[in-house]
């Protein structure tokens, strides 16, 4: 037995080699597919080409008798390291007679990333940090386009300095609040205004897929440029209002992560032994338990300034505060019909997302299955 299952283990070892062989050779093509894009202007990311492609490649699978969802899953990894590969081939340059590109901020994270993202495509980046005011004037006099990105409890009294910029400058902020910064920039500025929020980290391997909001403020005209260079970056461009972008906000970024907060200062306090809730944990609760540690591997004066960004944030998570308590009490009364009716009707607010969320959530999970290794 031990004979016959060593002489088929040394087969699946041979073909894993030419897997990688084969791995090697697409990544090869890849590099030179994100070559010619980058001389031809065209996005790295191409939804169309990617989706009809997974769709052949599932059919085919299905006729060779392996599962189409194992295909998909090796090739939208596959994808991923090659968005990452392409965009090392630089990207064309949409707007060659633009002055330098300021990144207010720069040497910050997500600065350093946008100023990797200007370089690659061929615009000269300069970055005036803190300590590099005294300088501000000079580093600012030839500015084509102006980039803020600091902290969101500055980011208003940073672009009230920045009244002497060239009347044809860009001038664009970076900020996860859209309104307040906005509305600074065009009472500083008068030439074209766009407010900008890349949702995102800066630890993405690239802009593929990821998504930057952006709001409208003034010479709409003279920046569609700009939209168009972020699309051949891979970004996915999402036009809002600004007071809507900030509603929103409140709920996607505000309440989640105070609740991520809240649920972390609870665990530290009960002080479970995080081993042995991993040894417990299903896929799901490991997966939320990451994202609740994720939280408190990162700036914590991020976070703080995201949450207590406004009046409205507040507002929102008092209102969870008192939904929470409410569910409390059903509780408390032992109400198990009143839970389940409850549950029925979020249920039916949900609606057919409840469906989409589920299936979206099942490969989430295996995925994070999949990784996890248990001695």
């Amino acid at each position: 037995m031990a004979v016959e299952l060593n002489e088929l283990r040394d087969g699946i070892d041979a073909v894993d080699k030419q897997i990688l062989n084969l791995l090697a050779q697409r990544l090869a093509l890849v590099e030179k597919v994100g070559e010619v894009k980058s001389e031809h202007g065209l996005p790295i990311y191409a939804p169309d080409r990617e989706a009809a492609m997974l769709a052949s490649r599932r059919v085919e699978a299905e006729k060779l008798g392996v599962p189409p969802q194992l295909i998909e899953d090796i090739l939208r990894r596959t994808m991923r390291e090659s968005y990452a590969s392409e965009k090392d081939s630089g990207f064309k340059c949409l707007n060659p007679e633009l002055r330098s590109v300021v990144i207010i901020g720069g040497h910050g994270q997500l600065g350093g990333l946008f100023a990797r993202m200007f370089t690659l495509s061929g615009y000269q980046v300069k970055t005036l940090g803190s300590q590099d005011w005294h300088r501000a004037d000079e580093i600012l006099a030839d500015a084509g386009l102006v980039v803020v990105t600091v902290p969101i409890h500055v980011t208003q009294s940073v672009i009230e300095k920045l009244g002497s910029l060239p009347s044809d400058c860009i001038l664009c902020d970076l900020t996860s609040v859209k309104s307040a910064p906005l509305n600074a920039m065009l009472e500083v500025h008068r030439g074209p205004v766009i407010g900008l929020h890349p949702m995102f980290g800066p630890d993405v391997p690239s802009m593929a897929k990821q998504v930057i909001v952006y709001c409208d403020g003034r010479g709409e005209e003279q920046y569609q440029w700009l939209l168009k260079q972020f699309s051949i970056w891979g970004a996915s461009l999402c036009q809002i209002d600004a007071q809507e972008h900030d509603h929103g906000m409140t709920l996607i970024q505000a309440l989640r992560h105070f609740t991520s907060f809240a649920y972390g200062l609870h665990l530290s306090k009960e002080n479970p032994n995080i081993d042995k809730l991993l040894q417990l944990s299903s896929p799901i609760y490991r997966l939320e338990l990451a994202m609740v540690g994720r939280l408190f591997g990162q700036d914590p004066n991020l976070y703080g300034d995201i949450i207590l960004a406004s009046e409205e944030n507040v507002a929102m998570i008092k209102r969870f505060h008192q939904c929470f308590g409410d569910a409390l009490k059903i509780l408390e009364r032992q109400d198990k019909q009143q839970f389940v009716e409850s549950f029925n009707q979020v249920s039916d607010w949900f609606g057919d997302y409840s469906q989409q969320f589920m299936d979206e959530s099942q490969s989430l999970l295996k995925q994070a299955n999949d990784s996890i290794h248990r001695g």
